[in-house]
C-alpha cells in the first residue's frame, strides 16, 4: 500500500503538539530535570503474533498522519513525553499490526491548526480505500471556517467518524466550537472519539489541559447530544471513577484503553470500570507511539480473565458494532 503524497501547500510541518509553555503544568509529563522525555522506554519482550484462539483483534485507537507530521509528532515525544518505540511511517505501521494478526485498524489523526484537515482527511481517506481493513476516521478543527463542510466531504469519502484531541487543539470538550461538530456527527450517525482526559497532561501543550479536560464537562456534551455517539480513549485517565459512574449513566458513552491498561502510568483504573458496562470498552493501543512492546496491553487485558464474551467484545466485537462493521 503506498498512500499519497501530502499535498506541499497544506500547513503539515507545523508541530501538532507545539511546546511553547502551558498556562497550567499540572500532569504526568513534568520535565525530569535531566535531559530525557518525563517517562522512561521499558525494555520489554514482544510477541512476534497475537496469541492462538484470541477472537477478531481490532485496535480502536492507532495513529496515522503522513510522514512529516508523524516525524514532528515523535520529535515532541522524544524531547516532553517519553521515547517513541516504534518510528513507522503509515505503510509500516499498517503493515505492522495486520501481519500479526490484527483483525482491523481504527486510524485517528488530528488537525492543530486551521486548513489542515481537509489534505489530512484526503489522505485517511485514500489510505482506507487501499485498505479495507483500515477503518479511517476524519478530523476537523472545530471553530474553523467551513468546519461542516469539511466533514460533510469526510464522510462522503467513506470515513467513518471523527477524531478530536482536547490537548491538542485546547479545546474544552464542551466549548461552545465542539457543538456544531457533535451535531453534524449525530445526524450522520458517525461516532466522536474525543481525548477528553486530564492525562497524560505535560506542561509543554499551550494550554492548562487539567482545566479544559473533566468527566463533569463530558456529560454536559452528553446531555445535549443526545444521541451523539462519543468514545472516550484512555478509559477517561485519570478520573476513573467518575468515567465508571458516566458509563452507568449514559447508553452513548465508550470508552476505550488506550495505554490505561499497560501499567505504565502512575494510576491504573479499577476493574469495576471495565465490567460496569464491558460493552461499551474498545481494545486501543497508540500505536505507534508507544514506549514499550505493541502487544503489552493486550497481555494485560487477557490476564484480567474478564470471560471469553467479555473479552470478545473489548478486543474487537464491540469497536465493529461501533463502526458499523457487524
Amino acid at each position: 500500500m503506498t498512500p499519497p503524497e501530502t499535498p506541499p501547500e497544506t500547513p503539515l510541518d507545523h508541530d501538532p503538539r507545539a511546546p511553547p509553555a502551558c498556562l497550567g503544568g499540572a500532569g504526568w509529563l513534568t520535565p525530569r530535570g535531566d535531559g530525557q522525555p518525563p517517562l522512561p522506554a521499558l525494555d520489554d519482550a514482544e510477541g512476534a503474533r497475537l496469541p492462538e484462539g484470541l477472537p477478531p483483534v481490532v485496535d480502536a485507537h492507532v495513529h496515522l498522519f503522513p510522514d512529516r507530521v508523524f516525524e514532528a509528532i515523535w520529535r515532541w515525544f522524544e524531547r516532553y513525553g517519553w521515547p517513541i518505540r516504534y518510528k513507522l511511517h503509515t505503510p509500516q505501521v499498517v503493515s505492522f499490526l495486520l501481519s500479526r494478526g490484527v483483525h482491523r485498524v481504527v486510524a485517528l489523526h488530528y488537525a492543530h491548526t486551521p486548513g489542515m484537515a481537509r489534505a489530512l482527511n484526503a489522505y485517511i481517506a485514500e489510505v482506507a480505500r487501499a485498505e479495507p481493513r483500515v477503518l479511517g476516521l476524519a478530523t476537523v478543527l472545530p471553530g474553523e471556517p467551513g468546519a461542516g463542510d469539511i466533514l460533510a466531504e469526510a464522510f462522503a469519502a467513506g470515513l467513518r467518524g471523527v477524531k478530536l484531541h482536547s490537548h491538542v487543539q485546547c479545546l474544552a470538550p464542551d466549548a461552545p466550537e465542539m457543538h456544531e461538530v457533535y451535531a453534524a456527527c449525530a445526524r450522520a450517525g458517525r461516532p466522536v472519539v474525543l481525548h477528553a482526559g486530564r492525562e497524560p497532561a505535560s506542561p509543554h501543550y499551550q494550554c492548562d489541559v487539567h482545566a479544559l479536560c473533566s468527566a463533569e464537562r463530558v456529560e454536559r456534551v452528553l446531555q445535549a447530544h443526545p444521541t451523539l455517539k462519543l468514545c472516550v480513549p484512555h478509559l477517561g485517565l485519570d478520573e476513573f471513577d467518575a468515567y465508571t459512574r458516566l458509563l452507568e449513566r449514559y447508553d452513548s458513552l465508550w470508552l476505550d484503553t488506550t495505554m490505561a491498561l499497560a501499567g505504565y502510568f502512575p494510576q491504573e483504573p479499577p476493574r469495576r470500570l471495565l465490567e460496569v458496562r464491558p460493552e461499551r470498552i474498545l481494545y486501543g493501543t497508540d500505536f505507534p507511539h508507544l514506549p514499550y512492546a505493541w502487544d503489552r496491553e493486550l497481555h494485560r487485558l487477557l490476564a484480567l480473565k474478564l470471560g471469553d464474551e467479555v473479552e470478545a467484545g473489548i478486543l474487537g466485537g464491540n469497536a465493529l458494532k461501533l463502526y458499523g462493521e457487524c
